[in-house]
């Protein structure tokens, strides 16, 4: 199973022929998805920086809720996560749980409250978590950090921070990882990872990511 980050909240996982995307933006975060294709989309809540699904090719499946879904031997679990103190009122989030080639991947999408002892229940074993790691509308880090180390996965990616040179209110993301123990992490361009690959005790792995910055597309 292959895995990218876009930007923002959004991956590409590919097994084979078959793509999932997470999460797509519009060209406002700065980064363009460039029409990927894929079987399904997953959305964790409404808000257009997380469900530009139009954006997608490929028609695919959008999954927008809690619930349990196959498609051509991809599983996905959705469980709707606590909404947080500063919350507006009729905000959700889903949280994925997405399992191909015998990888378990859990996206926690705009999570902004501590999960409840069910959700990390429905949602362990987790092998790959995504976990949103610049603050903002979402947990600040230290609470991203408590999240990961209750979902103990064998693999962290961080993800809806500022990538270096984009503008926005996302944090960096260093804080998250300078609580993880983690100063100078080398940035890769995509994650290859096997059921029999995944390492014995937890790793971080930071993404590049892979959308096309806006600006250099109108030069």
């Amino acid at each position: 199973m292959e895995l990218a980050w876009l930007g923002h909240s959004c991956f590409r996982l590919r097994s084979g022929a078959s793509v999932v995307l997470t999460d797509p933006f519009p060209e406002g975060v700065g980064l363009s998805i460039g029409g990927a294709e894929a079987l399904a989309v997953t959305i964790s809540h409404g808000h257009p920086n997380h469900s530009n699904w139009r954006g997608v090719g490929g028609e695919p499946k959008v999954l927008d809720g809690p619930g349990e879904y196959e498609l051509s031997g991809i599983f996905v679990m959705g469980i709707m996560t606590p909404g947080g103190e500063g919350d507006p009122a009729g905000k959700s989030n889903t949280a994925y749980l997405i399992e191909m080639d015998n990888v378990r991947i859990c996206h926690l999408g705009d999570v902004s409250g501590p999960l409840a002892t069910t959700q990390v229940e429905a949602l362990t074993p987790v092998d790959v978590l995504l976990v949103p790691a610049g603050g903002g509308c979402t947990v600040g880090a230290s609470q991203a950090v408590e999240m990961a180390r209750n979902l103990e996965p064998r693999i962290v990616v961080p993800m809806h921070y500022k990538p270096s040179g984009l503008p926005g209110p996302l944090g960096d993301g260093g804080p998250f990882l300078r609580e993880l123990g983690l100063r100078d992490a080398e940035p890769q361009a995509r994650l290859n990872v096997t059921a029999t690959s995944l390492p014995a005790e937890m790793r971080v792995v930071v993404l590049e990511a892979q959308g096309t910055p806006v600006q250099s597309q109108l030069l």
